[in-house]
């Protein structure tokens, strides 16, 4: 592993910066940004006029060609950004599916007219894309989708049911993979669009999540009219768009979610058990102890990454390990700080809780992240077949036509 930036690497973050301390203010760390409500109105303008100033700045996307706004950078880049701007207070969780998935998938199978009429005005934060992938009946299986399209003449009739989709119910547009041929193995028969999220017979209906906060929704299509034209990919070749949008998810490698150990141990110096400070009790030790571990593999882990990155290379599926030890590591630690809180634990309010309600909220968050970007059954699989060579899990429907398979 390297630990230092090239000389580039380090004029890049002297540049980034420089931006961020002429137009950001940093984070107040005793009062975390809350991840458990939901986006209203007033924060979606906060989050245009941010991704408007990063356009202006060249710093929108990165990795993108100089054509469409980038730079043509390695994601390298991308990493200092996210790094240096995670000790500011910006709105995020806007515009991350959209750049970083939905119209990188565009750049690679939409007409030069298609990219000249949605990538500008992505890059500038004027128009929010969603992405809908996920169905009641798919689980984590991605081709294991039901809704289903029909030709009609130079149209397509979508009909079906997506599922957590984040920001749907503010997004202008979509990317959807479909179901047009239910007689073949179900990685054979889908097909991909983009479409517009206002269009006749599409329904938004926002899921209400334990935290009280609506990030993703339901999203529901009754012979939604799109055109061949808006087709991605060839007709049945929409398992192979699919995966480049997966492909171009976003690296998280610098943001890093709390309550972390610091948080712990900041919560145990302020507080008492059994009459003595919670942190000289040696059980409360032994757990900061152990994920403080975990904390120092997911760091060395994140730099062995960046160092694969810097050279150019694409790191692998051993990045998947990261995801997998953060989201139960997050769940753990917010747990275990409201048990040592007592009856305290149950105030939800930021103004009367301990430390703003930190563990409280990041309890009610931490389950999504365990299903979003890939349950821990499925990057645990990843992880056996792809890193530690394990013989693969029998899947019995893997030749089989989609409509000879039993479901439910």
């Amino acid at each position: 592993m390297d630990f230092n930036d090239t000389a580039e690497e380090a004029a890049f973050r002297d540049e980034v910066r420089g931006f961020l301390a002429a137009n950001a203010a940093r984070k107040d760390l005793g009062r975390p940004t809350s991840r458990a409500r939901s986006i209203v109105a007033a924060e979606l303008a906060r989050a245009k006029a941010w991704q408007a100033k990063k356009a202006a700045a060249d710093l929108a996307a990165l990795t993108w060609p100089t054509r469409w706004g980038g730079r043509g950078a390695s994601p390298i880049f991308s990493v200092i950004y996210q790094q240096e701007e995670e000790a500011y207070a910006v709105p995020r969780g806007v515009f991350e599916i959209g750049l970083g998935m939905c119209i990188p998938t565009m750049m690679a199978y939409a007409t030069p007219e298609q990219l000249e009429r949605h990538v500008p005005p992505a890059l500038r934060g004027e128009e929010i894309w969603c992405q809908l992938f996920s169905e009641p009946s798919g689980g984590s299986d991605v081709a294991g989708l039901r809704t289903r399209c029909e030709r009609a003449g130079d149209d397509w009739i979508i009909n079906g049911q997506k599922i957590w989709t984040s920001g749907a119910q503010f997004a202008d547009f979509g990317i959807i993979v479909t179901r047009s041929d239910p007689t073949v193995p179900k990685h054979e028969g889908l097909t991909f669009f983009f479409l517009d999220m206002r269009s006749p017979g599409i329904e938004v209906r926002p899921i209400r999540q334990a935290s009280g906060a609506s990030h993703f929704n339901e999203v529901f299509f009754t012979d939604v009219r799109v055109p061949d034209s808006q087709r991605l990919g060839a007709v049945g070749a929409g398992w192979k768009v699919s995966v480049t949008t997966l492909m171009n998810e976003r690296l998280a490698v610098g943001d890093t979610p709390r309550p972390d150990v610091d948080d712990l141990l900041e919560l145990c110096r302020h507080l008492e058990l059994d009459g003595a400070p919670a942190l000289g009790n040696a059980a409360v030790r032994e757990r900061i102890a152990e994920w403080h571990t975990r904390s120092q593999g997911l760091k060395l882990t994140r730099f062995r990454t960046m160092t694969a990155l810097s050279r150019g290379q694409t790191p692998g599926p051993e990045s998947s390990i990261a995801k997998v030890v953060n989201a139960s590591k997050l769940q753990d630690i917010a747990s275990y700080g409201m048990d040592l809180l007592g009856a305290a634990g149950m105030l939800s309010d930021p103004a009367l809780a301990p430390l703003h309600a930190l563990f409280q909220e990041a309890l009610l968050f931490s389950p999504g992240l365990r299903i979003a970007g890939g349950t821990d059954e499925i990057l645990r699989n990843i992880i056996a077949e792809r890193v530690l060579g394990l013989p693969p899990d029998i899947r019995v429907d893997k030749d089989k036509p989609f409509n000879a398979v039993r479901h439910g």
